[in-house]
């Protein structure tokens, strides 16, 4: 809300630099190598949140490379669907930070695990076609992304972020690839054998997956060292430690589509080796047999089956196509009753 307090034409004297620039800083979050503060800009009269490294990656040269990466990817890509950046800097007691704005709403997983327990009013405020209009709303960030040579690598619904008037933001583009850029260092000096499996070419990939019950409650898989990504929603290119493209982000929007629709994942595991070789080699269930009760389209199982493909080449080739096929579920949705 504004106040004549925040909008008072006289600025601070003298003017404050670096983080001095935020007071009132209080901790919102931590994840497994950075911390959210919230803070009063007194410059421009606003609340942001900066985000740092947790205390003991603060020095390492990796970790700081990476949050001055995503800092910098984010401001850069400057698309409705990313967080603006207001701010970049490297504090002698904090170490490399960013100032970005403060987003409300809620994360879009939390909103699935919601549905998925039962809560009826998130489930009437997220009905089928709004869950899959947030999916198309991330795939048209990712659309931009990729005209600028960005690839996200981690798109998953924890990252997606719905605001309270309907905006979709797509976070954390510290796992990105933008082209022309090498391998990220924590991968040059691997053994990639180690982690490459066989793709079973799609025609011939007809093992179904063993889903158990209730499986979108279980707690995510940790990320095997050096693959950059998160196990349930890698593409088998991602799993091989071979070369992706924009074809990647697509796969991994596929598996964010079935989740929305079927509240269910669809190539999850007992553990994270029978989720790689899910991935890479049998075949879902098709999120209108998996979940009947929720009245997903037919249509939705060929579109979740195109962008999953094993083999890249037969999937979708641009976020663009795989948009303009949401639209027609969109339309299709529109019609049916919705769960």
């Amino acid at each position: 809300m504004l106040s004549i307090s925040t909008t008072d034409i006289h600025l601070p004297s003298p003017l404050p630099v670096g983080l001095s620039r935020y007071v009132d800083r209080k901790e919102m979050a931590r994840g497994g190598n950075g911390v959210l503060y919230s803070a009063f800009d007194q410059v421009i009269g606003r609340t942001v949140v900066i985000k740092v490294l947790l205390q003991e990656y603060r020095l390492d040269r990796s970790f700081r490379r990476r949050l001055l990466r995503e800092a910098r990817v984010t401001a850069q890509l400057e698309h409705p669907g990313t967080v603006p950046v207001y701010d970049i800097g490297d504090d002698s007691e904090l170490g490399i930070y960013y100032v970005m704005k403060r987003i409300s709403g809620e994360n879009f997983f939390n909103v699935l695990r919601a549905i998925a327990k039962g809560d009826k009013e998130v489930e009437e405020a997220f009905p089928l076609r709004r869950r899959i209009e947030i999916i198309e709303a991330v795939c048209q960030t990712l659309a931009s992304a990729h005209a600028r040579g960005v690839i996200h690598r981690d798109v998953k619904p924890e990252n997606i972020w719905v605001g309270n008037f309907g905006e979709v933001t797509l976070l954390d583009w510290g796992s990105a690839k933008v082209w022309g850029e090498p391998a990220a260092a924590a991968l040059q000096d691997v053994d990639t054998n180690q982690n490459r499996r066989r793709v079973i070419a799609d025609s011939i990939s007809t093992e179904l997956v063993k889903h158990d019950v209730d499986d979108f409650d279980l707690p995510n898989l940790t990320p095997v060292q050096q693959l950059i990504g998160t196990p349930t929603y890698m593409s088998p290119e991602q799993i091989g430690n071979r070369d992706i493209d924009d074809r990647c982000d697509v796969f991994s929007a596929g598996v964010c589509l079935y989740e929305a629709m079927a509240i269910a994942e669809p190539f999850r595991g007992r553990d994270q080796e029978e989720t790689f070789d899910n991935i890479c080699s049998r075949r879902p269930t098709p999120p209108s047999e998996r979940s009947p009760s929720r009245n997903i389209p037919e249509l939705a199982d060929e579109i979740f089956a195109k962008a999953t493909r094993k083999q890249p080449s037969h999937r979708y080739q641009t976020m663009r196509e795989f948009i303009d096929d949401l639209h027609r579920l969109l339309l299709v949705t529109s019609t049916t009753k919705q769960r």
